[in-house]
C-alpha cells in the first residue's frame, strides 16, 4: 500500500495542490514564503515519483530478503532512472530554449538601443515599457516612453524593480518551475502554477522598488507601464499590474508566511516518511 501511497502522493502534489495554492490569494502577500512552498510542493513531488519503485521492493519480497532479489533492485533503479532522465531531458530543452532566445533578443537590443556603456538599454520607443533580459550579461531595457513619463522617483522603482530580478536571479526560479511543469504528462500539468509563480516574483520584485521609492511611486509606475510590451524570455515589470498594484493598496502581511512554511514542510516529509515506512 505504501507504494501506492507514494503514487497518489505523486499525483497530489502535481497535479491537485497547484491549483489549490493558486486559489489561495492570501500567500501573495507573503511571496518569499509562498515561492518556498511552491517549490517545495514540486520538490516533494519529484521526490515521491522517484520513491515509489524503491518503496515497492521490500514490499514485495520483504525488507529482509531484499538482497536476494538483484533483478528486482535493477528494474526500481531503471524505473527511478526513468524518471531523473525526464527531469534531465527536460531541463536541457527548456534551458536551451530560453536562452538562446534571451541571446538573440540581447544582441538585437544591443544593435538597435541607446546605452551609456552600462547594462541599461534605452530603445526609442514612445510606449512606456520596462523590462530585464537576465543571465551573465544581464541587461534592463527601458523604452524612451518611460524617461519621458516617469519622474525620478517612479523610473527609480522601475529601475529597482528589474534590478532585483537580476540580483536574485528570479529567471532561474521560473525556470526550474518551467522544467518540472514540461517534465510532467500534459495531462497532469497545471498552468496556473505557472502563472501563479510568476505573479509571486514580480510581488517580490515590487517590494524591492518599495524600499527604493515608496508604495507610492512604485504604483504610480506600475500603472504608467501596464500597457508596455515585451519578449516571452524576458522579464516585464508590467506583469498582472492590476493584481500586483492591489497587493500594494493592501500592505504587506506576514501572517501567510507560517501557513506557507507549513505547506512546505509536509511536502517534503510526506514522500521521505512513507519511503522510510516502507524500508522500516
Amino acid at each position: 500500500m505504501l507504494p501506492l501511497a507514494l503514487a497518489g502522493t505523486a499525483v497530489v502534489l502535481v497535479w491537485l495542490t497547484p491549483g489549490l495554492l493558486a486559489r489561495q490569494a492570501g500567500l501573495r502577500h507573503a511571496p518569499r514564503a509562498a515561492l518556498v512552498a511552491w517549490q517545495a510542493v514540486s520538490v516533494g513531488g519529484v521526490l515521491a515519483a522517484l520513491f515509489v519503485a524503491p518503496a515497492a521492493v521490500p514490499m514485495l519480497v520483504g525488507r529482509d530478503h531484499v538482497s536476494e532479489h538483484p533483478v528486482l533492485v535493477a528494474v526500481a533503479g531503471l524505473v527511478s532512472a526513468a524518471v531523473i532522465a525526464r527531469l534531465l531531458v527536460s531541463g536541457h530543452r527548456v534551458g536551451t530554449r530560453i536562452r538562446a532566445a534571451r541571446a538573440r533578443h540581447r544582441e538585437i537590443v544591443d544593435i538597435v538601443a541607446d546605452h551609456d556603456g552600462t547594462d541599461v538599454r534605452v530603445l526609442q520607443h514612445p510606449t512606456a515599457t520596462a523590462y530585464c533580459i537576465p543571465g551573465r550579461s544581464a541587461r534592463v531595457v527601458l523604452s524612451q516612453g518611460v524617461l519621458d513619463t516617469l519622474p525620478e522617483p517612479e523610473l527609480a522603482a522601475v529601475l529597482a524593480h528589474e534590478k532585483a530580478h537580476l540580483r536574485a536571479r528570479h529567471d532561474l526560479l521560473l525556470e526550474f518551475f518551467t522544467v518540472l511543469h514540461e517534465s510532467v504528462p500534459s495531462v497532469l500539468r497545471s498552468h496556473r502554477a505557472l502563472t501563479e509563480v510568476r505573479l509571486l516574483v514580480e510581488a517580490l520584485a515590487d517590494r524591492a522598488a518599495v524600499r527604493r521609492s515608496g508604495e507610492v511611486a512604485t504604483a504610480r509606475a506600475l500603472v504608467a507601464i501596464a500597457q508596455g510590451r515585451y519578449p516571452d524570455e524576458a522579464m516585464g515589470a508590467g506583469t498582472s499590474a492590476p493584481v500586483r498594484m492591489n497587493l500594494l493598496a493592501q500592505g504587506p502581511n506576514p501572517t501567510p508566511a507560517a501557513a506557507a512554511y507549513l505547506i512546505a514542510a509536509l511536502a517534503l516529509v510526506a514522500p521521505v516518511a512513507l519511503l522510510a515506512a516502507a524500508w522500516t
